[in-house]
């Protein structure tokens, strides 16, 4: 590309919308950007305890009840990935969808399974899931290593001949027990019958997103079976709906992956993108529009922050859509951009003069976020290095949305009890009353029931974020649960953990900053110190990173300019 293309290719975001400051967090200062938002959320003493009171009634009534956090919950709690076992059955997991031959799944389940000590788990939960999971385990691992026994022993031969004739059924149900934990967390298998469970008892209470699971578009084909896929799906919720609901907020909506409406979705392609992934996305937008439910734009991996960015402001700018408010955007808390990002959707919302909801969520892909940067030389990192600064930016978004007013729409997705109490006690303060909280299908309803009966947040909506999609993509979706709600920093994991103090859960997160100095993590250093003492990492540049990227080009072109002579260092020989 020559010097005269480049200088015609502007940054994705102007500027005067927010885009300098997008562009300057992206791999900002861990310690100077907290020190900014601390003071965006710092509050008087009484304020604090008072939150910290009532995140502890939460979680204590949620402890109180016996199988409150049964289920799903237990398990995670059970088998998290600070156990060995938890970190076993996560490599079975992941390694299982990949294995295409029954002879390596065998060798995968014997070698793993035989590793654990599931003797010591059994019994540990009140969970029937738990324990029943627990027994199989148990059984799978004493006939997985039942191969180390000598088979000059008749009984060990015996025990080996059986646990050889029954692999087949071991891998069976090794497979369908990962299915029946998939299940736990996708509200149906087809659209249609997600619908028809969201008008269950038990589900009626709440408000719900369908998200068709599903990765990736890798050809144009791939892309035009999700965009059916979607449409058909806005049918199907649309043609469900209850009528009565007239505010667009209080219908289902249906959420929607870029990435899977288009093969090329990144910025290298950003002419492409524009020129076909825009009217993909307005066409959805009006169907949806059509049948009054909402719509809402998924985040993605942080190098795609500002792509998806400026195509959402396309989208939102598109004269068909005037005046229509159910187009929103889920913004991650884990980026250092986040709340840069919500200056932005504030801008938009006022230059369009369309209320925008916004789902707030503090995100899914946090070490692939830190593997990448690390892969790729970065200077720094896009996200935070410690949960605790992850919650307060995430408390910081909080706040510019609820002050934003009638510009946005806010939807806190979260399973953490002091970030609900933080919110509420904020929105009261504000005397806002129009925004409603998030938690994923199979997450949190224990917590949720306690929420919605207290007095203060009894009229507050929530909203069931319900994955949908058949045995093939279950896998893949229950991968990333596992990895986000079973590490051991996970609320949800340690709210059903009796060793945990209570104290440690309802803390505020800003004292917790406070106490490390807005210090990064010691234990993640910077990508160019991954291989420290022995040796430099290689230095690299994000595609996405544009002032990066625009610096590359100067110093290209000023290599460009330079005439270089080639001679022999001496005669030859």
């Amino acid at each position: 590309m020559n010097p005269d293309e480049r200088s015609a290719r502007p940054p994705l975001l102007p500027d005067t919308s927010g885009g300098a400051a997008i562009r300057d967090a992206f791999l900002a200062d861990e310690h100077a950007l907290l020190v900014a938002l601390a003071a965006q959320v710092t509050q008087p003493d009484d304020a604090v305890r008072a939150i910290a009171a009532q995140a502890r009634a939460w979680v204590e009534a949620v402890r109180s009840e016996r199988q409150s956090h049964g289920g799903i919950e237990s398990f995670l709690q059970q088998y998290d990935l600070s156990t060995p076992e938890g970190v076993l059955l996560m490599c079975v997991a992941e390694a299982l969808l990949r294995i295409p031959d029954t002879a390596t799944a065998d060798a995968l389940i014997r070698d793993k399974l035989s590793r654990g000590d599931w003797d010591h788990h059994l019994g540990a939960s009140d969970s029937l899931l738990v324990n029943a999971s627990t027994w199989g385990l148990m059984l799978t691992g004493k006939l997985a290593r039942i191969d180390r026994v000598d088979a000059r022993d008749p009984r060990a031969w015996y025990e080996r001949f059986a646990a050889r004739a029954g692999e087949p059924v071991v891998r069976v149900a090794v497979r369908q027990a990962m299915k029946v934990m998939a299940e736990q967390f996708v509200l149906g298998r087809g659209i249609a019958e997600a619908v028809a469970r969201s008008g269950s008892a038990e589900q009626r209470a709440y408000r719900h997103s369908y998200d068709m699971l599903g990765e990736a578009a890798v050809t144009a084909v791939d892309a035009r079976r999700y965009f059916e896929s979607y449409r058909d799906a806005i049918g199907v919720i649309g043609g469900a709906a209850d009528a009565a609901d007239t505010s667009v907020f209080a219908r289902p909506s249906i959420s929607v992956k870029l990435s899977a409406l288009h093969p090329r979705y990144e910025l290298a392609q950003r002419t492409r993108v524009f020129g076909e992934l825009v009217p993909a996305v307005i066409a959805l937008a009006e169907h949806a529009r059509a049948l009054r439910i909402g719509m809402t734009i998924d985040a993605e991996e942080a190098d795609r922050l500002e792509l998806s960015l400026e195509l959402f402001a396309r989208v939102r700018r598109a004269p068909s859509l005037d005046g229509w408010e159910g187009l929103g955007l889920a913004v991650q808390g884990y980026q250092k951009r986040a709340r840069a990002v919500i200056g932005f959707i504030v801008a938009l919302a006022d230059s369009t003069r369309a209320r925008i909801p916004v789902r707030l969520v503090k995100g899914a892909y946090w070490d692939t976020e830190i593997k990448r940067a690390q892969v790729q030389g970065l200077a720094g990192y896009p996200v935070f290095t410690r949960k605790a600064h992850t919650d307060v930016c995430y408390l910081a978004c909080a706040r510019a949305m609820l002050e934003a007013g009638p510009r946005i729409y806010p939807m806190f997705a979260t399973h953490n009890a002091h970030t609900i109490a933080w919110v509420s006690a904020r929105a009261r303060e504000l005397d806002v009353h129009d925004y409603e909280f998030q938690r994923l299908h199979g997450m949190g309803d224990a917590l949720y029931r306690r929420v919605r009966a207290t007095g203060d947040t009894a009229d507050v909506a929530c909203r069931v974020y319900a994955p949908v999609g058949g045995h093939r993509d279950l896998l893949p979706y229950l991968v990333r649960r596992l990895l986000e709600n079973g590490a051991n920093t996970s609320f949800v994991n340690r709210i059903g953990d009796p060793h945990v103090e209570i104290e440690e859960l309802v803390g505020d997160p800003l004292h917790r900053a406070r106490a490390s100095d807005f210090s990064p993590s010691p234990r993640i250093p910077l990508p160019v110190d991954l291989f420290a003492p022995e040796r430099r990492n290689s230095a690299g540049v994000s595609l996405a990173d544009q002032p990066a990227m625009a610096r590359l080009d100067d110093a290209i072109d000023a290599t460009a300019a330079a005439r270089w002579t080639a001679a022999p260092r001496g005669a030859a020989t």
